[in-house]
């Protein structure tokens, strides 16, 4: 008899084994030799930055350019599920779950502090106020624009669309159906979810680690805490975490889908009190003159690689390029949070929505907040929020004092963070469990507090040992792989695209429009037979070559020549009538071989078949049409599909406008 009962688990081995190691081997490394580690990492990114950063480049190009074409595609009617399912969000949830998930704490963060950076920038110095100011906000909206989600969309969709259209589990693995089949289950599974676990632990821990900072300064800047140190750091991080746990335990149609409506509303709260009480007018003007400006520049920001003004290439190392890395790094925490919620919406709806609304939202948001402060810094601060640039924890709460009531605000901003915080942590504990036991639909809750105490513990061992930034630099550097990673989902997606649409387009047989019900036992036999090559031969040999003896001497009474010719590689048999002036009419007979899913082999209730190469006779005709299989096709039957087509080519070159393209002297070619 055990002393200690049985822990009920639902985590796989092959994934959160070599993922606690790798995580935990990282933060103590980050912790204990934490400038070391910072060094080490940071020139391994800076190594990618700069001579590797065409890899992101193209890869968000990609992206975007493959979403765009599905939206306008016929495959933008597919569904995420079956064809009669129904989402499980209403439209404003589901919006404000995924903006909440996908943005959450850094647009609070950089919101004011991205565009005073731009604004003040050393690189930008010999511009103008005006154009820096202009370009200011376009870098902010290209940065956090459809570039940014397009990201998300494609690991987004990429899951939705495996899990709930092919009924495979909600996970990355699932990604690679198409390319890697049954081997998914194993090893090549496992590292997949091993990197997107690691990836997404790094992500959530560094973002959480600076949202802490700001809260910490926000409170600080109220005067509920005397200073900004780590003894306060710990009390936010403990209630925080706690409220996340409540949160996650709850699950995410009470916890995630509560706070991120209430975040919602006090977010636009917040942004129509800047709107009215800063320059309104300015704003209004700006945010119109800024969507026009981004539209403008679209293709040229997409591959401005700065390669031709050296002085502006740092700035692109430390800001594009870290944020598509930075972008790529959180998708597949964002991406499987987003396919989650995405269940029962169609391929359009959805590029639509998480491509264009969030976007919108994110355009208004930093012009609101970001040209305000510009305005701002030019017109009363007289410099002052631009000297303070490289201090973004205390840049949005020093501007909030520049408007009425900033003790209020201030305070509605912290707020905003602890619950953009908490939905970031609870959604992040969720997704983690979900990829560390492959997506088991039910798990102990111990497991999601688990996730929760480790995020908070090594939160707090980075923060005070200045670690963080190591952690961040190996997070970059994890994004480049995982470009290569997404460009893959592009090609799995491509391929599972058009087997499910050939599969609901897939009409009846060619074959099947002459049927009646009066040898319908016949018929069976033959639809469920699967032949050899031998009995392919013998349908050639006999039902198609006394169809075409007998069109043979018809044609003969109407004084049409018309010819039977026998190959033997490939075996086949054809009736021709030659012309000298166009085409010659060619319908033909040939055996064909096909390879049969090895599901076929193993399933009882289906036709017997023995190997997995099946033979079978397929039409073929003189123009290069496509042909199909006519094994099910009788004698009489065989010679009226014939006729159809001959009737088809007679209709053709009785029309003048034909001329040409029938008109040929290379009969000799068409076989």
């Amino acid at each position: 008899m055990s002393f200690f009962p049985k822990i009920r688990t639902t985590l796989s081995k092959g994934v959160i084994l070599p993922s606690l190691l790798f995580i935990v081997g990282i933060s103590l490394l980050a912790a204990v030799l934490p400038s070391q580690t910072n060094q080490l990492l940071n020139s391994i990114k800076n190594f990618i930055f700069i001579n590797l950063n065409g890899v992101y480049v193209w890869s968000v190009t990609a992206f975007i350019l493959f979403l765009i074409y599905l939206m306008f595609s016929k495959y933008g009617t597919i569904k995420l599920g079956s064809n009669n399912s129904k989402p499980e969000y209403s439209f404003f949830s589901w919006i404000s779950m995924l903006f909440a998930a996908g943005m959450g704490i850094g647009l609070m963060y950089f919101s004011v502090a991205e565009p005073i950076q731009h604004f003040s920038n050393e690189a930008f110095s010999e511009h103008t106020v005006v154009q820096r100011a202009r370009d200011a906000q376009m870098y902010t909206f290209f940065h956090w624009g459809i570039h940014a989600w397009a990201i998300y969309a494609i690991v987004g969709l990429a899951l939705s669309y495996f899990a709930y259209r092919y009924k495979l589990p909600l996970s990355l693995r699932s990604c690679f159906y198409p390319l890697l089949k049954d081997r998914i289950k194993g090893k090549w599974g496992n590292t997949i979810d091993v990197f997107a676990l690691c990836s997404t632990f790094f992500g959530i821990t560094t973002t959480l680690g600076f949202g802490v900072v700001q809260i910490n300064s926000g409170l600080q800047q109220l005067g509920i805490v005397p200073e900004n140190n780590f003894i306060y750091q710990i009390l936010i991080v403990a209630v925080l975490v706690s409220l996340s746990i409540i949160s996650a335990v709850s699950g995410l149609d009470k916890g995630v889908k509560l706070l991120s409506s209430i975040n919602i509303i006090a977010v636009v709260i917040l942004l129509l009190f800047v709107l009215i009480l800063g320059p309104t007018v300015y704003l209004i003007g700006s945010f119109t003159e800024g969507i026009g400006h981004y539209i403008t520049n679209f293709f040229n920001l997409t591959f401005n690689t700065h390669a031709f003004d050296e002085k502006t290439q740092p700035w692109f190392y430390d800001w594009t390029i870290l944020y598509w890395a930075w972008w790529i790094s959180w998708s597949p925490y964002v991406g499987l949070f987003i396919a989650k919620i995405s269940k029962g919406r169609t391929i359009k709806e959805y590029i639509a929505a998480v491509l264009l609304l969030p976007t919108l939202f994110n355009f208004i948001w930093m012009s609101v907040f970001g040209n305000s402060a510009i305005w701002f810094d030019m017109h009363i601060a007289n410099g002052a929020l631009s000297a303070i640039a490289s201090n973004p924890d205390v840049l949005m709460f020093k501007f909030l004092d520049y408007l009425p009531l900033s003790q209020i605000t201030s305070f509605l901003t912290i707020l905003i963070i602890i619950i953009f915080f908490v939905t970031s942590a609870d959604s992040g504990m969720y997704v983690m469990n979900s990829i560390a036991t492959k997506n088991a639909k039910i798990s102990p809750k111990w497991q999601t507090i688990g996730w929760g105490i480790l995020l908070a513990t090594l939160s707090l061992l980075l923060l005070n040992a200045g670690g963080l930034a190591a952690l961040q630099s190996m997070t970059l550097i994890t994004a480049l792989p995982f470009s290569i990673i997404m460009l893959l989902f592009i090609i799995s997606l491509i391929k599972a695209l058009t087997i499910d649409q050939k599969y609901y387009d897939t009409d009846f047989s060619s074959t099947t429009i002459t049927w009646s019900g009066d040898t319908w036992k016949e018929r069976l036999k033959q639809i469920v037979s699967f032949d050899d090559k031998q009995t392919v031969h013998e349908f050639i040999d006999t039902t198609v070559k006394k169809a075409f003896e007998d069109l043979e001497a018809e044609f003969a009474k109407n004084n049409i020549d018309a010819k039977i010719n026998r190959y033997d590689h490939p075996y086949k048999l054809e009736i021709e009538i030659k012309h000298d002036l166009i085409n010659n009419f060619i319908y033909g007979v040939k055996t064909e071989s096909k390879i049969v899913a090895d599901y076929l082999l193993a399933e009882d209730n289906l036709p017997d078949v023995d190997s997995n190469k099946t033979f079978y006779p397929m039409s073929y005709f003189g123009d290069q049409r496509q042909g199909y299989d006519v094994h099910i096709f009788t004698k009489n039957e065989l010679i009226s599909d014939v006729l159809k087509h001959y009737e088809r080519f007679i209709e053709i070159i009785s029309e003048n406008k034909n001329e040409m393209f029938v008109s040929s002297n290379t009969n000799h070619k068409l076989r």
